[in-house]
């Protein structure tokens, strides 16, 4: 049997040094907001041959728009991410597209203006603010009836010290990848840091209901040996349920279109941190939660 329990020096130490890495990055350097956030304008352009991504280049650099983005989306698609522009400068850099690098259909167009991902970034902070908290009370109602020693609400507040490990794992990667690879972040990162939360409370709350039982069962037994037991009881099945997830994300990274490639690299992330840390933070987090509130009250009663 495993003793995870016994280790968790070791487990927290890991995940120190990569949220270290990634805090530190987030506090120099931040995210690389994409349009959704600052404003701009997104074109995605489907060519009859495969386009010239030199003379594409040479063109937008002309129409002085200021920072632009051209990134490959398929064999002969493209998608152009501009600062704000009109629609006589659009029209303008269609027709100079359409003159150096050949015909093409314009399959999607998408305008933000400042003010709209100025909302759309304070509504996704909120977002995961109320998620957070709803998880809490959520895991605290249902764990109301858990034998003591551990109160519903430990079971609460250790969930979301998980949850927030997973969001700056994959937040901290993302600083990085956006200051050395200009890799930006949209709302489909929100969506994806959402699902991550969702994906890790489930394999929390697994670990967490087989704490519960076992309080019943192996009543008497220290709390190390029900919780290290427990996570014995649940980590082969959180590994498969994981690892089919991962093969699925890991084909949509390799072969998925270039649109959904950062979606589902961050979903990729979070869901491996999700996993370690319903292992390896949450339950560790539980135990040392309880020795301290034993000892707390032992010293209170002496």
């Amino acid at each position: 049997m495993l003793n995870i329990i016994k280790h968790y020096k070791f487990w927290f130490a890991v995940s120190g040094i990569i949220l270290l890495a990634g805090i530190i990055s987030l506090s120099v350097f931040g995210l690389k907001l994409g349009i959704d956030f600052t404003g701009g304008t997104e074109a995605q352009l489907q060519f009859s041959h495969a386009p010239d991504y030199a003379k594409i280049q040479t063109v937008l650099s002309s129409e002085n728009i200021g920072g632009f983005k051209v990134q490959q989306a398929g064999t002969n698609e493209v998608i152009i991410e501009t600062k704000p522009i009109d629609k006589t400068e659009h029209d303008k850099i269609d027709t100079d597209l359409k003159k150096a690098v050949g015909d093409f259909n314009e399959i999607s167009y998408t305008s933000i203006g400042p003010s709209i991902g100025q909302e759309l970034k304070s509504k996704a902070v909120y977002e995961l603010i109320l998620v957070a908290f709803g998880i809490v009370f959520y895991i605290a109602y249902a764990f109301r009836k858990v034998t003591k020693p551990i109160t519903s609400w430990k079971f609460g507040w250790s969930a979301i010290v998980a949850l927030l490990h997973d969001l700056f794992v994959v937040a901290g990667i993302f600083s990085i990848l956006g200051h050395f690879l200009g890799v930006e972040v949209d709302s489909l990162f929100v969506t994806a840091l959402l699902t991550v939360l969702g994906f890790s409370v489930h394999d929390t709350i697994v670990v967490f209901d087989r704490i519960r039982e076992n309080l019943k069962v192996e009543a008497g037994q220290p709390i190390e040996f029900i919780v290290n037991h427990s996570i014995n009881q649940t980590v082969v099945r959180s590994l498969n349920t994981s690892l089919t997830v991962l093969f699925v994300l890991l084909a949509l990274l390799l072969f998925g279109g270039a649109t959904i490639k950062y979606f589902v690299l961050a979903l990729f992330i979070g869901i491996i941190a999700g996993t370690y840390s319903s292992i390896f933070i949450a339950s560790p987090i539980l135990v040392l939660w309880q020795r301290w509130s034993s000892a707390k009250t032992a010293k209170t009663r002496a």
